[in-house]
């Protein structure tokens, strides 16, 4: 009896081992990024001229198949990657939720328009 107790015991703890073991595979290393998630990783802002301010972002993203980095509510985020292709930019929903989007004429990017009549517009490089 006592000896199909100790079995039972050492195989709990070997189960144990093993699920902890896949879970530890599965956790991210560090610096890497969650599938189908984006950080910002430089933000410089330039002021110097009067009324206008250049910001400029680099994201590093973490994109599954079939997506691409872009930008979702003014943040970056992972997106369709045929809207990046077809440059429909409007369609990843770049603006916050208050302002309207437009594409700009030779569809290199997107403005949003505040409702107070502030125009931010983004380049895609």
């Amino acid at each position: 009896m006592q000896l199909l107790r100790l079995a039972w015991a050492l195989t709990g703890a070997a189960i144990c081992c093993f699920v902890i073991l896949l879970i530890h595979s599965h956790v991210l290393k560090e610096g890497q990024l969650a599938a189908g998630t984006c950080e910002i990783v430089t933000l410089d802002r330039d002021s110097s001229q009067p009324r206008r301010t250049i910001a400029r972002q680099t994201a590093r993203c973490a994109c599954k198949k079939g997506q691409i980095a872009g930008t979702t509510r003014a943040r970056p985020a992972c997106v369709d990657a045929r809207i990046v292709r077809s440059r429909q930019w409007c369609d990843m929903m770049p603006c916050l939720e208050d302002e309207g989007c437009d594409l700009l004429v030779n569809q290199s990017g997107w403005t949003c328009t505040q409702p107070g009549g502030r125009v931010k517009t983004t380049t895609a490089l």
